[in-house]
């Protein structure tokens, strides 16, 4: 039998590999951040007003491809493996870069839209990915060192599509295209398969693909629901960002692709280290309860100078304080994927991803709205900060209810739920033995 120190060497590569994989597809998703609103209004002629509507609709499209497919892509990956889903999302992905880096009209680059947002359910892949060749005392920073690949991806992405936006709007997305391309050839050649023969789903069943069905599997351990409900609302919350950050910075301080790009780059930066560094080192001293608590907090402070701040310096002020909001995803990730089976971990994060899309099909239309609402003559207050502001109050909401679900004690897996399969159409339940992560910052 291989000893522990034989083991650590191939796992320490195995993790390499996948974080790579998601720094290359998230660069590629940076990339095009700060042009894409600005593609919009090109092709659509509008007002700025206008184009956050739009920039609205494309965000919530996105996100409900997500929420189809993510269970899709976890119940896929749990039969045939996590590799091979990885590989032929980023194919995917390529592809319809090159799509929208083409698309004359709107209603093609809505199309291209749809398909990213399918191609990109794969990150539930990645997750499951960790879970399945990490300990489960060292998955917190395991998803910490994961999420440091989301925040490089940022702290490049979102900087050279500024750069290159400012050559040309549709440059970013022929270099994303590229990288997808690249990502591809990479993960075929080095990426390893984590998930071996013996462990894998003995079936793949619709009923446990469908986005509804993959919820269900959170009913089983009460305690993961509750942590499940934070993570919905700590996505629902960072979609005030996503939908309205490029131009509410435009309206407010006149910001072009350039200081959107480098700003970004700096939110980029500033989750990279919360996630390499803070994570690692504050878990052992504060535990994962007060992590997740204090993240949250320091978050809705980011939020409170971002809706507040009349001026560019105090909005870049509030950057590090959202960026510390990272601190509460990993543990609340490792909380969650203690509680499940190891062949359970695809469905697991694809269920988590699913409550990710499910807001973030609300989300940017009801940001990118009241955003628009309050820039608007209509407006009952001029108050252009009042997406972040709402985000502050989802956040503090979320900290209430983790307050609540962890309490003082460990969590514990609860017992199966006995039910008829007719009692529950999307029943997600099975009488398999308990065991087993998850929260994750961005888009």
């Amino acid at each position: 039998m291989d000893s522990p120190t034989a083991a650590a060497p191939p796992q320490r590569a195995a993790l390499t590999f996948i974080f790579v994989t998601v720094m290359l597809d998230m660069l590629a998703f940076g990339i095009i951040i700060p042009v894409l609103p600005h593609l919009i209004v090109q092709l659509i002629g509008g007002s700025i007003a206008k184009a956050a509507v739009w920039a609205g609709a494309f965000g919530a499209l996105f996100m409900l491809m997500q929420f189809v497919f993510s269970p899709v892509q976890g119940a896929l990956s749990d039969r045939h493996g996590r590799r091979t889903v990885i590989l032929i999302s980023s194919l995917g992905l390529g592809i319809d870069f090159i799509l929208m880096a083409l698309a004359p009209a709107l209603w093609l680059l809505f199309i291209g839209r749809a398909v990213s947002g399918v191609c990109a359910a794969s990150f539930s892949t990645a997750n499951a990915y960790i879970a399945d060749i990490t300990p489960k005392e060292k998955r917190a920073a395991a998803f910490g060192t994961l999420g440091a690949a989301f925040g490089i991806g940022f702290i490049v992405g979102p900087a050279l599509g500024g750069f290159l936006g400012h050559l040309h709007v549709r440059l970013p997305f022929w270099v994303a295209a590229g990288l997808s391309l690249v990502n591809f050839c990479y993960g075929l050649f080095v990426l390893p398969e984590s998930l071996p023969k013996e462990r894998r789903s003995a079936r793949f069943d619709w009923r446990h693909a469908n986005p509804f069905g993959a919820l269900v599997l959170l009913r089983r351990y009460p305690q993961v629901f509750g942590l499940a409900a934070v993570f919905f609302l700590i996505n629902l919350a960072q979609f005030s960002l996503n939908s309205t950050y490029v131009l509410y910075t435009d309206y407010r301080y006149g910001w072009g692709p350039q200081a959107v790009g480098y700003t970004l780059g700096l939110v980029g930066l500033c989750s990279g280290l919360v996630q390499a560094v803070l994570v690692r080192r504050l878990m052992p001293a504060l535990g994962e309860r007060r992590l997740i608590l204090a993240g949250l907090l320091l978050c809705v402070g980011g939020y409170l100078l971002f809706g507040f701040a009349g001026t560019a310096w105090v909005f870049v002020l509030g950057i590090p304080f959202l960026c510390l909001g990272g601190l509460a995803g990993p543990p609340a990730q490792a909380m969650m994927s203690h509680q499940v089976d190891p062949h359970e971990q695809g469905r697991l994060q694809g269920a988590l991803t699913s409550l990710a899309s499910l807001a973030g099909i609300f989300g940017p239309a009801l940001f990118a709205n009241l955003f628009a609402l309050f820039i608007s003559d209509h407006a009952p207050v001029p108050l252009p900060g009042a997406a972040f502001l709402l985000a502050a109050t989802l956040l503090m909401v979320a900290a209430v209810l983790a307050l609540r679900v962890t309490g003082n004690r460990p969590l514990v897996a609860a017992a199966p739920i006995v039910a008829p399969v007719a009692a529950l159409p999307f029943n997600d339940v099975s009488t398999d033995t308990l065991s087993h992560d998850p929260s994750e910052p961005y888009p």
